[in-house]
């Protein structure tokens, strides 16, 4: 019988936290609770263990892998690597225990040239739709190909110098295509390759990136100084969850969020967040972000939505 290697947020155990580390048991427990989780599955810390001892994903693995790409099609009518509504994807670690910004997180996977035109096709918007194509190449190509942030950055740099921008989201779609281009060409000329069109090639490359940084310096050391042992985590899960978008407009938003304040333990929100932008943008210190409660005035509805989530959790 086949090792399950996979389980959907819909099916895994949310309190074993050792197989599904904690962000994964956590969206599968809050998904079987009924709350309004995007659509996505969990590879199992299993899997990363074995790929590091081996140094070859299980055999398994990318079949089951496939299996549950089919259902998130099936659950969001999307379609992952073609046409108008196109899937995409955000890849995630989650270890047992938290070990925030130590490992790596690759958004908006399963972006190539058809599903850029099918993006923009389908919310009419180039500048969003160039945004994350410039993202996702830039994260892909430091995660999962090894690429120094530099070689991406000064271009970036050099279009908004010339553009008379310092502000990321003061760059129009044009600027953005731009910078996606020079970013492909990058891409090629540090890798002898060009940047994969194949989502399901992506997908495997992004996987094998998240377990690698397991053991990547950031997580040795983190883990090294806070004493966290093999018996209490041991390998990082990997969460590929529907893609959101925080950065398709000033209605738009990303954030961090606690459910009590974390330095006094009250029981208030607590958090910060960011319009128009990506995850990334929170913790990269290009922006600066809002405390949670200014969501309160500027977004009085989802604030509203967030206390009430907070409320049943």
């Amino acid at each position: 019988m086949t090792r399950q290697l996979v389980y959907s947020f819909a099916d895994g155990d949310g309190h074993d936290k050792k197989l599904l580390g904690g962000k994964g048991a956590n969206l599968c427990e809050m998904t079987q609770i009924g709350i309004n989780v995007p659509p996505g599955f969990v590879i199992t810390t299993a899997a990363c263990l074995e790929y590091l001892e081996a140094d070859a994903l299980p055999e398994a693995l990318m079949s089951q892998v496939s299996e549950e790409i089919l259902q998130l099609q099936a659950a969001t009518g999307k379609t992952f690597g073609a046409g108008d509504n196109p899937l995409l994807v955000s890849v995630r670690s989650g270890s047992a225990l938290s070990m925030p910004g130590m490992m790596d997180t690759i958004l908006n996977l399963g972006l190539n040239d058809e599903t850029l035109a099918g993006l923009i096709a389908q919310t009419g918007d180039d500048r969003f739709a160039f945004d994350a194509y410039r993202r996702f190449i830039q994260l892909f190509g430091k995660v999962a190909l090894g690429i120094d942030d530099e070689k991406f950055d000064e271009h970036f740099n050099e279009v908004k110098k010339r553009a008379g921008v310092k502000a990321d989201v003061s760059l129009d779609a044009a600027h953005l295509k731009e910078i996606s281009d020079k970013f492909l060409v990058v891409v090629r000329a540090e890798t002898g390759h060009d940047f994969p069109q194949d989502v399901m090639l992506q997908l495997k490359l992004a996987v094998k990136a998240v377990f690698r940084s397991w053991m990547g310096k950031r997580a040795v050391d983190y883990r090294r100084e806070f004493n966290i042992t093999s018996d209490m985590a041991n390998g990082t899960a990997v969460n590929i969850c529907t893609m959101v978008f925080g950065n398709m407009g000033d209605d738009c938003a990303t954030g961090v969020g606690f459910t009590r304040n974390p330095g006094t333990g009250e029981n208030e929100m607590f958090g910060e967040y960011l319009t128009n932008a990506q995850g990334e943008d929170v913790v990269a210190g290009i922006r600066t972000p809002k405390p949670l409660q200014q969501m309160a005035e500027e977004m009085p509805s989802q604030y509203a939505q967030l206390v009430e989530l907070r409320d049943r959790l």
